[in-house]
């Protein structure tokens, strides 16, 4: 399985950025729930319930065996692929992001990006050592502005707005290729347990430092 990491933390009309807890601002439009809290919302989860197979993945990463919790999410289909996918020599592609930050509210690892590299670079490595198919993983650290600050850590005045508290958060992508979409979301399906699994690994880790 094919993982590699980056890092997005420009300006913010420049990258993608997250606002938590986040509004889509829009009536009856997308919304957040705390998946971590409250797992009894996931069924009003559309996408969870549109592909089962990323509605586990939610289940296991914001379980009391993990310690992150999921955000935002969305999965789709397509047979656009840019030039760098041709080695995989398909049609189709079935590609899902989730947007991941450590579950606890006030620790200091949701504001330090030594953690974020540090975790996207042990996940690449886990992901690295998974069967070889045709899925691909992309995990993107970004800049985050929580509501909640670390303890005695005065807002963020100078980046996203007063009130706010720079930090970070990582967009983890999955792609799995097919000659048709069917096949294409088996592989994404597989890169998705892939994904969990060493997630779940990765807090284990995490919480006996």
């Amino acid at each position: 399985m094919d993982a590699d990491f980056s890092v997005e933390l420009g300006a913010p009309n420049e990258e993608a950025t997250l606002e938590l807890p986040w509004d889509s601002g829009v009536a009856q439009g997308p919304a957040y729930f705390d998946l971590r809290r409250q797992p009894e919302m996931l069924p009003f989860v559309d996408e969870a319930v549109n592909f089962p197979e990323l509605g586990d993945f939610l289940r296991s990463a914001n379980s009391r065996h993990s310690i992150f919790q999921t955000v935002k999410c969305d999965a789709w289909s397509t047979n656009d692929l840019v030039e760098e996918e041709e080695v995989y020599e398909c049609e189709w592609k079935f590609g899902s992001y989730v947007d991941l930050v450590f579950a606890e509210e006030h620790t200091a690892e949701r504001f330090s990006f030594f953690h974020h590299e540090e975790l996207v670079r042990s996940l690449v490595l886990l992901l690295k050592k998974a069967p070889d198919i045709s899925a691909a993983c992309e995990a993107v650290v970004r800049r985050c502005y929580y509501h909640d600050g670390p303890p005695d850590a005065p807002p963020d005045v100078s980046q996203g707005g007063s009130g706010l508290h720079s930090g970070f958060y990582i967009t983890l992508y999955l792609f799995g290729y097919g000659d048709d979409v069917a096949e294409a979301r088996e592989r994404w399906g597989v890169a998705m347990r892939l994904a969990a699994a060493a997630l779940l690994q990765l807090s284990a880790a995490g919480r006996k430092q």
